[in-house]
């Protein structure tokens, strides 16, 4: 007999069935034999008024549902379709207690039937998709959606979804099904009896259903694939030029690019001559091919590997994607390009085979981590978390099932043939080509190069952030989560399905080793609390110094060693050493029971063993945070700036501290420069004013050649820089009042741009007053509004958010001003609310600051002046993405006119019109620009 499925929508008129809200459109179709047999829509009349916001959304007005049925007229149509059904849903626990609340208004029992959620379901069986919304996965997956948002469709579409997810089902191996089984019942589908039935169904079956899989250890993997040996296909290996001639030759389309040409002459003559560069391309010159074509051919000369750091995944993402399979048709020889990243992005097999077995206390979000990871083994060569989507939950059980060196069985791992990491590195000592990323260079070079190959050229792409990157990574960090989370492990709260102890017990007592369980939780507890007091003392006073908040809403306080003789300093050194204490008791205790356990080593399986491993990693965690948190307490060295980040309205010990070396140029030209024969730098922004000056002196860059590439778009007429005259400055009147001023400004331009608009803020705090104000000058139906820090979702998320919906504005700080790629007719304006000065508060702007001044130089001109004018020419920079791109650049900010200064901004930018005027003057000549 077949399995019959009805799949359901509702659009209603808002949230929440308990405050009210009813159903306004209903809309069924019936799946047998993986085929939609019967369909059912209608819209409802909800005897309530529609919402704006719900007609905007949806496209249903009153006019629609005035005349139409009430919910209990069809409630009997739609029991009889799904009577012995499955119901399936879009996000079952939205649509299903709204059926069921208006099921008890009509009179009837509420549904109590299986029910599938296909929002669950497509996580599961298509982990490592970017978004599981409907109208994103119709799309993707070319299922009939004609209008989003109305019952009708949303039942088609999720009905086609629901039966490639069968199909999907149908592929998985029968090991993989019985694993992902017992993990199915926490969840909101009643899934676990389909897959029982798959089962069967596959038990029953002879034939062979594991080709390209490798079966291990009770897990389905995708089989690995053997490294092809490289073959010339041509003995010679040419030069730029003849690559040059092959592009040319091989894309009808090809346009020459004297800028890029150029860039390619530069990179060989520096690898040549064993040079380090710095070379500004700006956009459109092609710069990846720039130093990825004289790259390969000096490995290929060398025989040593030429690589790339990148300072964002997407260009990693998009160099191994785009470019390299480009320049594997180009060179006459075949060779190998690698992609290795920090191997914390790398799942752990060993500790996943660990936890699967544990499914005490595991949430709905960790049951749905360890289905989506199952899945995901059957398709993934690299085993990196950049495939998978995870839930917010699941990305906590991430950092249990991770690889890092302080848990790694190395050789001894039964897993180690097949171990993701491992085989990463190993790839990477075969390739000609190593793409990686800023901070795993800098890992390499603490490491003495234990994970990179060894290499002597390397190009630093995204080079303006190479500063930031070394700082990061030469400083520390640590917060009280950072300890609450090892604590929890350790065994500090035994009933957490995070703790190791319970296990690293029973091996004690298995092992006949005498101790007390209170030997360690006693300790752990009162460890935990005073971690507790230290880090709350420690926010409570960084909030009575009512400092500014950061652009991301955070407070900062810089801590100086001139204030060892304070009295909140005396007391926190107190609970310092209390906490000193306490973890060197604990440590000495596990030490002690450790190396007895090891003794007796051969006595345990291979599970025993690796939690002997990671509880040893963890020991080892605990120690370098105590040595952490001691040295930026109480460290007095003044090449350091150490700081404190709180958010007043966290917990009560939602505290971070920092510590970051204040110059890293000598570090850097010792460490990396001088040991390297050719380090190529580039990035679209280098310059002030056309020199290298700022860049080298940040770096510590001694000699090197220098090249300077303007993009070859007509910025005469792509782009054009309006000013307002008739804005207030902010220091003149109030926040609020400056927010209500710029939000008005901002709707009056989107009128005339139909949205399409990223207006950059350096204030996180004005871009929600913006944010709010625009929202209440708007009709919901006039523009969507995507707010950074408001709207959920990383930058990438909002980005496509805002290229999919039409007439939309968004609102973005820091990271938005650079890095993201709008090309097209998607953008047409850009606003920049402010110069992106860093506030000079900011403790790191403050040390560099003060070390510029005691040299007897200026701190402005030095570096905060250089500093926002890079960052305004990345914010410039996202405007004109291609050639055909055409748009204008408003600057709120009449600084730019009115100092000295601001001129660098303008002169630090390509040859581009200027207008100055009053805000109706401009938006005249905008309507006209836009044509």
């Amino acid at each position: 007999m077949s399995e019959r499925y009805v799949v359901i929508d509702l659009e209603t008129t808002g949230h929440s069935p308990k405050n009210g809200d009813r159903v306004i459109q209903i809309g069924l179709v019936v799946v047998e034999n993986r085929t939609i047999v019967e369909r059912f829509s209608s819209f409802v009349n909800p005897n309530s008024p529609i919402p704006a916001f719900i007609t905007s959304l949806t496209g249903i007005d009153q006019s629609e549902v005035e005349d139409a049925p009430l919910f209990e007229e069809i409630a009997p149509k739609l029991l009889q379709m799904m009577d012995g059904a499955y119901l399936v849903a879009h996000n079952i626990s939205f649509d299903l207690p709204f059926l069921n609340a208006e099921l008890v208004n009509a009179g009837y029992f509420e549904w109590r039937g299986t029910a599938l959620d296909t929002v669950e379901l497509t996580r599961i069986l298509m982990p490592n998709l970017d978004s599981y919304k409907l109208s994103q996965l119709s799309e993707l997956l070319s299922l009939s959606h004609e209008n989003p948002h109305q019952a009708d469709s949303d039942a088609e579409a999720t009905g086609h979804l629901f039966i490639q997810l069968l199909d999907r089902l149908d592929t998985l191996a029968l090991l993989t099904l019985q694993r992902l089984h017992p993990l199915l019942v926490g969840l909101k589908s009643d899934f676990a009896d389909i897959v029982q039935d798959k089962i069967q169904v596959k038990m029953g079956l002879l034939e062979d259903e594991v080709e390209g899989l490798d079966i291990y250890r009770q897990l389905v993997l995708q089989q690995m694939k053997e490294s092809e040996s490289v073959t010339d296909m041509d003995d010679s290996i040419g030069d730029y030029n003849s690559v040059l001639a092959q592009l040319a030759e091989s894309m009808p389309n090809y346009e020459k690019r004297d800028g890029q040409e150029a860039m390619m002459k530069a990179v060989d003559e520096a690898l040549s001559n064993g040079e380090h560069a710095l070379i500004e391309a700006g956009t459109g010159i092609g710069k990846s091919l720039g130093y990825l074509i004289p790259g390969l051919l000096h490995a290929r000369q060398t025989g040593r590997p030429f690589v790339v750091s990148t300072h964002t995944i997407q260009l990693q993402e998009q160099l191994l994607d785009r470019d390299i399979p480009l320049l594997q048709k180009l060179v006459p020889f075949d060779f190998e390009a690698t992609v290795l990243k920090g191997r914390n992005h790398y799942l752990c097999l060993r500790k996943f085979e660990q936890q699967l077995e544990q499914l005490y206390e595991n949430n709905h979000d960790v049951l749905l981590a360890k289905a989506q990871i199952l899945v995901w083994l059957t398709t993934t060569d690299e085993g990196d978390i950049e495939e998978l989507n995870l839930p917010s939950g699941g990305q906590l059980f991430w950092h249990q099932v991770k690889s890092d060196s302080n848990s790694c069985l190395n050789h001894k791992c039964p897993w180690f043939s097949r171990c993701f990491y491992h085989r990463s590195k190993r790839k990477a000592m075969e390739a000609e080509v190593v793409i990686t990323n800023h901070a795993l260079l800098f890992t390499d070079l603490v490491n003495d190069h234990a994970l990179l190959p060894s290499y002597k050229e390397a190009v630093i792409d995204e080079a303006h952030h190479l500063e930031d990157v070394a700082s990061d990574y030469f400083g520390m960090k640590t917060d009280y989560f950072s300890f609450l989370r090892l604590l929890e492990r350790l065994g500090a709260d035994v009933q957490s399905p995070m703790s190791l102890w319970g296990k690293f017990a029973e091996i004690l007592t298995q092992s006949e080793i005498r101790f007390t369980k209170k030997s360690i939780t006693e300790p752990l507890k009162e460890l935990k609390f005073e971690i507790d007091q230290l880090f709350s003392m420690i926010k409570s006073y960084v909030v009575g110094k009512n400092r500014s908040k950061s652009e991301v809403g955070k407070i900062s306080y810089r801590f100086q060693s001139n204030e060892a003789d304070a009295s909140w300093y005396i007391e926190i050194k107190e609970v310092l050493a209390r906490v000193q204490m306490h973890i060197n008791d604990f440590l000495r205790t596990c030490q002690k029971l450790m190396k007895e356990a090891q003794m007796k080593e051969e006595h345990l399986t291979v599970s025993q063993r690796g939690v002997l491993v990671d509880y040893t990693g963890l020991l080892n965690r605990l120690d370098e945070e105590r040595n952490a948190l001691a040295h930026m307490i109480l460290s007095t060295n003044d090449d350091e700036v150490c700081w404190i980040e709180t958010d007043a309205g966290g917990a009560r010990n939602a505290a971070s501290i920092y510590n970051q070396p204040i110059d890293i140029s000598k570090r850097l030209t010792k460490d990396f420069f001088a040991k390297k024969r050719s380090i190529i730098l580039t990035s679209a922004t280098l310059t002030i004013r056309n020199r290298f000056d700022y860049v080298r002196s940040r770096l510590g860059i001694e000699e090197a050649l220098t090249l300077q590439l303007p993009s070859p778009f007509d910025f005469e007429k792509q782009a054009k820089i309006m000013i307002p005259t008739d804005l207030p400055m902010i220091k003149d009147v109030s926040t609020a009042d400056y927010a209500a001023t710029i939000a008005e400004s901002i709707y009056q331009i989107a009128h005339i741009t139909d949205g399409r608009m990223l207006v950059l803020f350096t204030s996180y705090d004005m871009l929600k007053k913006t944010y709010y104000r625009f929202k209440d000058i708007t009709e919901p139906e006039d523009f969507s509004l995507i707010g950074q820090g408001i709207d959920s979702g990383s930058r990438a998320r909002l980005t496509k958010n805002f290229k999919q919906m039409d007439r939309a504005v968004l609102f973005g700080t820091s990271s938005f001003w650079e890095g993201v790629d709008i090309p097209g007719n998607d953008l047409s304006c850009l606003v920049i609310v402010r110069l992106p000065f860093t506030p000079p508060d900011n403790p790191v702007m403050e040390a560099r600051s003060e070390q510029i001044r005691q040299d007897g130089k200026s701190p402005f001109m030095e570096l905060s002046l250089p500093q926002a004018i890079i960052r305004f020419k990345q914010g410039f920079g996202r405007l004109v993405r291609t050639s055909s791109d055409h748009g204008a650049v408003f600057v709120f900010d009449r600084r730019i006119v009115t100092t000295k200064y601001g001129k660098m901004f303008i002169g630090s930018l390509p040859d581009v019109p200027v207008k100055q005027d009053d805000m109706y003057s401009l938006l005249d000549d905008l309507k006209d620009w836009l044509g």
